[in-house]
Formats: structure tokens, C-alpha cells, sequence
């Protein structure tokens, strides 16, 4: 599943998984700002995170295990992360309310469709990046250091390091900060 080969989503293991993902995200979710239980959580919910990370619960997942989150990513309310395949997210990256990003996918010939499996590809987010609400980052895209993807974006291609973009389709807007 992780390497992006089609899968059965009904394997018990993977049942088992998203299980586990769930009670976790359910314990999360019930903590506030502050509470010591958070950062155990975290710890037994995700694949790794660096230190000073932020993420405002709600927070969705298919597994956790796939996420990879760099020192001083900052997750706003709401996000849905699902990580069939890896998700990293660099350093410094601040990541609006209700962004979902998503590795899962579905095959395009509709034989191996309604045989119910399901493939995904990674996600990569660079260091630094702001991601505006509400975006929405596609299977296999990978977004550059220092990018801006403006909110309500949909991001269905790379985005190039200092580039901004925005729309749906998201394409590029500027490259340099016009405006603080």
C-alpha cells in the first residue's frame, strides 16, 4: 500500500490500522490546548514529528503511521491527512483549517475499480510552506520549500520552491511577497 501498488482496504491488517488510527484520533480529539496527554499521543499516532509541533484538534487520519512532520509544523482545526502513502511535511510548514491532504486514490480502469482496491501516492510539503484554508492537495503532488498555496486551492500538480498559487486548478499566482 505504502509503495503505491493497489491494495484491498479490507485486508485485516489494514482494518486493524485505521482501528487503531481511530481510538488514537479519538483520544486527540478530546484533549485541549495545554494537556500533557497530547504529546503521547502524538507520539503513538504518528510516524515521526519534530519538536514545537502544533496541530489544533480536530485532526483526521486514515493510519498516522505515513505522517512525517517536520520541527514547527503547525496544523490548523480540522485538517484530514490521508496517508495510504507517506506525507512529509517540512520545517517551519503552516498548514490552514480544513486543508486535506490526500494520498488515497482510486484506479481509472473501472474493472480493477469494482474489485474494490485502492492505491495512493505520496505527498511531500517542503520546508516553510503556507498552505491557506480549505486547500485540498492531491495524490502525488509535491510542493517546494517557502511555496504559498492560496485558500480554497486545489492542488493537482507540483508547485515550485517560493512559488504562490491559487484556484482550481491551482496555478501559479507570483513568486515573489508582494504584500507582507
Amino acid at each position: 500500500m505504502s509503495s503505491g501498488d493497489l491494495y484491498d482496504p479490507g485486508d485485516p491488517d489494514l482494518v486493524a490500522g485505521r482501528k487503531r488510527a481511530q481510538a488514537l484520533m479519538r483520544d486527540y480529539n478530546a484533549t485541549i490546548y495545554g494537556e500533557e496527554s497530547r504529546g503521547a499521543i502524538l507520539d503513538a499516532l504518528l510516524g515521526t514529528h519534530g519538536a514545537r509541533c502544533a496541530i489544533r484538534a480536530p485532526l483526521h487520519v486514515d493510519y498516522g503511521w505515513n505522517i512525517h512532520l517536520g520541527e514547527g509544523v503547525f496544523l490548523n482545526y480540522g485538517c484530514v491527512l490521508l496517508d495510504v502513502c507517506p506525507i512529509r511535511i517540512g520545517a517551519g510548514t503552516q498548514i490552514g483549517p480544513m486543508v486535506q491532504i490526500l494520498t488515497a486514490d482510486h484506479p481509472r480502469d473501472p474493472a480493477i475499480r469494482a474489485q474494490g482496491l485502492e492505491n495512493g501516492r505520496p505527498v511531500s510539503i517542503g520546508r516553510n510552506v503556507w498552505i491557506g484554508g480549505g486547500a485540498l492537495l492531491l495524490p502525488g503532488v509535491t510542493i517546494g520549500d517557502d511555496a504559498v498555496v492560496g485558500a480554497g486551492a486545489v492542488v493537482t500538480r507540483d508547485v515550485a520552491p517560493g512559488i504562490t498559487v491559487g484556484g482550481n486548478p491551482a496555478r501559479p499566482l507570483a513568486t515573489r511577497h508582494e504584500r507582507p
